[in-house]
C-alpha cells in the first residue's frame, strides 16, 4: 500500500530548503531512480531545473537508462535535461570511483548553480553506520549535510519508502539499479542485512535515531570547526604554524586546525590516521621526520614537518619518500 501524504512530504521538504536556499535556478542529479525521480517532480514545480543524468557505462544498457530518464524529466517541467557520460577509474574500489567519476561531471556541468541529491534519512543511516564501523571519526559520523555548497540534500528528513511512494502517486516508474541488490557493495549489505537487523533487535526507529545522531554531531562539529578557523589565523606564519602555541589547544580543535591547514596547502583525501600522524609532531615531538599526505597536484605528495618550533609544508613527486614517515 502507498503512504499515505508521501508526494505532500516530498514536497513540502523541496519548499523549506527552497525558502533557505533562495537561488533562482537548481540543477538535480537525475539516475532515474525512485528517490531523484520524486525529487525532480518536487524541485520543477519550484524552479527552473536542469536535470543532469549521469551514465556512468558501467552497465549493459546505461544509455538507454539515461535517455528514459532525460525523458521523464522533461515530461516533469525541467527546462532541460543532460545526460553526462563519463569514464570510472578503479582508484578506491569501484563505489568511491563512481563517485568520484559522478561529482566531478556534476560540478563540470552545473553552470554555477546548484545541486540538489536524492539523499533520504535511510542514505543517512547508512553513511553513519559506515562512519562508526570504519572508525572514521565524528567528521564521518555526522553524516551528510543538508547544503555543503554547491550540493544540496533537501531529502534528508525523508524516508525512502516516502520516495517510492510519491512516484507511484505521479504514476512515475522508477528505475531499479541492479546494483543496489548487488552484495558486493557494502552499503547495499548494510541496507538490506544490517540495518532490518538493528530494527528487529532494537525495536525499530534505528534509521530515524542514527539520522538524530548524526544533526546532533553536526552542531558540535561546525562549532569546533569555526573555533579552528578562528584560531587557525592567530597560529599562522606565512605558509607556517607555530608548532608550540598549537600544542596549548584543546585537542579536538588543535587536529581540526591542522586539517584545515593542511587542505588549505594542497592536501586532499586526507585520513584520521595521517591527521594524527601530523598532530603527534606537535605534541610528541621528539625529531621524527615528516608524514606524507596526499596531494590534489597529480603526481606529487605533500609533507608535513617540523622546523624551528614550525610546522611546514613542502611538495616531493611521489616515489621521492626518503627521510619521511608514511601516516
Amino acid at each position: 500500500m502507498d503512504r499515505p501524504g508521501a508526494l505532500a512530504a516530498v514536497r513540502a521538504a523541496v519548499t523549506t530548503f527552497a525558502a533557505d536556499l533562495g537561488a533562482e535556478r537548481w540543477c538535480v542529479a537525475l539516475s532515474g531512480g525512485a528517490d531523484s525521480l520524486a525529487l525532480t517532480a518536487a524541485a520543477a514545480a519550484l524552479r527552473p531545473t536542469t536535470a543532469l543524468i549521469v551514465d556512468h557505462q558501467l552497465q549493459p544498457g546505461s544509455a538507454s537508462v539515461a535517455a528514459a530518464a532525460r525523458e521523464q524529466a522533461l515530461n516533469l517541467g525541467c527546462v532541460d535535461a543532460q545526460v553526462l557520460r563519463v569514464d570510472v577509474g578503479s582508484s578506491g574500489g569501484p563505489e568511491a570511483a563512481a563517485r568520484r567519476a559522478r561529482y566531478a561531471a556534476l560540478d563540470d556541468a552545473r553552470a554555477g548553480a546548484p545541486v540538489l541529491l536524492g539523499h533520504t534519512l535511510d542514505d543517512q543511516a547508512e553513511t553513519v553506520l559506515l562512519g562508526l564501523g570504519r572508525g572514521s571519526g565524528p567528521r564521518s559520523i555526522a553524516g551528510m549535510c543538508p547544503y555543503d555548497p554547491p550540493w544540496c540534500r533537501p531529502l534528508l528528513a525523508v524516508r525512502r519508502a516516502d520516495t517510492r511512494a510519491a512516484c507511484a502517486e505521479l504514476e512515475l516508474t522508477p528505475w531499479q539499479d541492479p546494483h543496489n541488490s548487488d552484495r558486493r557493495f557494502t552499503r547495499v549489505r548494510l541496507r538490506n542485512e544490517v540495518l532490518p537487523l538493528l530494527e528487529d533487535v532494537l525495536g525499530g526507529g534505528v534509521a530515524e535515531a542514527l539520522a538524530r545522531t548524526a544533526a546532533a554531531l553536526r552542531v558540535d562539529t561546525d562549532t569546533l570547526d569555526d573555533l579552528a578557523d578562528r584560531s587557525l589565523g592567530a597560529l599562522r606564519v606565512g605558509g607556517a604554524l607555530d608548532a608550540d602555541r598549537l600544542g596549548e589547544l584543546p585537542e579536538a580543535v588543535r587536529r581540526r586546525v591542522i586539517r584545515v591547514w593542511l587542505i588549505g596547502g594542497g592536501a586532499t583525501g586526507l585520513t584520521d590516521k595521517q591527521i594524527r600522524g601530523v598532530d603527534a609532531l606537535v605534541v610528541a615531538w621528539r625529531g621524527q621526520g615528516g608524514v606524507a599526505v596526499p596531494s590534489a597536484l597529480r603526481g606529487q605528495r605533500l609533507f608535513a614537518g617540523r622546523r624551528d618550533g614550525m610546522l611546514t609544508l613542502h611538495t616531493e613527486p611521489v616515489g621521492n619518500m626518503e627521510n619521511c614517515a608514511r601516516a
